[in-house]
């Protein structure tokens, strides 16, 4: 049954590898609690007390709320899954609910320190080696689409070469649900792939995956990479706490809407499908805070 929904996902969902593999090792985990348990109950007859005994053991284990409530996610798009393909009357998840989870602003890097993440005179200062090689310009390459583009990490390694318009200066990008969108970028941009491209012709033989962003062996990045790249980065230029793709995410919705940006431009080019999404970021950063009192405010 798992392999089935997981085989859904794919090529129905076409969800992301990492995405995948979330929802297999929420399911597989579900399944060992339910072998332990309850004496190997199938997965496809487990009721309602199941379920809701497996979510007391993990908050009974201190696992995050925001933990929970991706493997209550998974359970119900499996569950939703087999009622559909009939393999089960009646959904046990029907009356669970996600646990409440308090609500915090996205954490962003500071536009000074992200125009100091990605200076390129600050790759050949002793803090980080330059060698002018495709881990160089690759690193730099990672770091600039994920703040000039906002992409997801998913949609970053998937990024294949004809998706890259480099007249047009946009990327096609396929996004959560097959949602497709076009998002611009600038001039620097254009320059880097373009460095990025000759580097990599010289020294890595094509396949045929056509992948834009590989590894030196040629092959597709893979997402363990690419964070290491961003962590090592922002931690080397900033001080902000959480250190990852989905930070530069955030710094780049962050920084369009303080610069004044209509937030519809912005959900469509973050690929949000509902405006809820997006209005995570219209929280205001005390700099602008403190503008807006000096400027409005009689005793300022």
């Amino acid at each position: 049954m798992i392999e089935q929904f997981l085989k859904y996902l794919q090529y129905e969902k076409r969800v992301s590898a990492h995405t995948s593999l979330a929802y297999k090792n929420d399911l597989d985990q579900f399944t060992e609690f339910l072998t332990v348990t309850y004496d190997s109950h199938p997965i496809q007859d487990a009721t309602y007390g199941m379920v809701r005994s497996w979510i007391i053991t993990l908050v009974d284990a201190k696992l995050s709320t925001t933990s929970v409530n991706r493997k209550i996610a998974s359970l119900k798009a499996f569950y939703k899954f087999l009622l559909r393909e009939e393999k089960i009357e009646k959904n046990p998840m029907q009356k669970i609910r996600v646990l409440k989870t308090q609500k915090r602003l996205p954490s962003f890097v500071k536009e000074n320190d992200i125009i100091e993440v990605l200076d390129h005179k600050e790759y050949k200062k002793e803090k980080v080696d330059w060698n002018d090689s495709l881990e160089d310009w690759r690193r730099r390459l990672i770091l600039e689409l994920f703040y000039a583009t906002g992409i997801r990490l998913s949609e970053l390694i998937g990024l294949r070469e004809n998706q890259v318009n480099l007249r047009d200066r946009t990327i096609k990008v396929l996004g959560k649900r097959n949602k497709e969108r076009v998002i611009p970028f600038s001039n620097t941009i254009v320059s880097l792939i373009t460095a990025y491209r000759a580097a990599k012709k010289k020294e890595v033989e094509a396949k045929e995956h056509n992948y834009l962003l590989i590894t030196d062996e040629g092959d597709q990045l893979y997402p363990m990479m690419v964070q290491r790249t961003v962590k090592k980065h922002l931690k080397t230029f900033t001080s902000v706490e959480k250190r990852s793709p989905h930070v530069l995410r955030h710094t780049y919705a962050t920084h369009l809407l303080n610069k004044g940006a209509e937030i519809n431009a912005v959900k469509d080019l973050l690929g949000h499908s509902s405006l809820a999404a997006t209005q995570v970021y219209t929280h205001n950063s005390i700099e602008k805070l403190k503008k807006t009192f000096d400027q409005a405010h009689p005793k300022a």
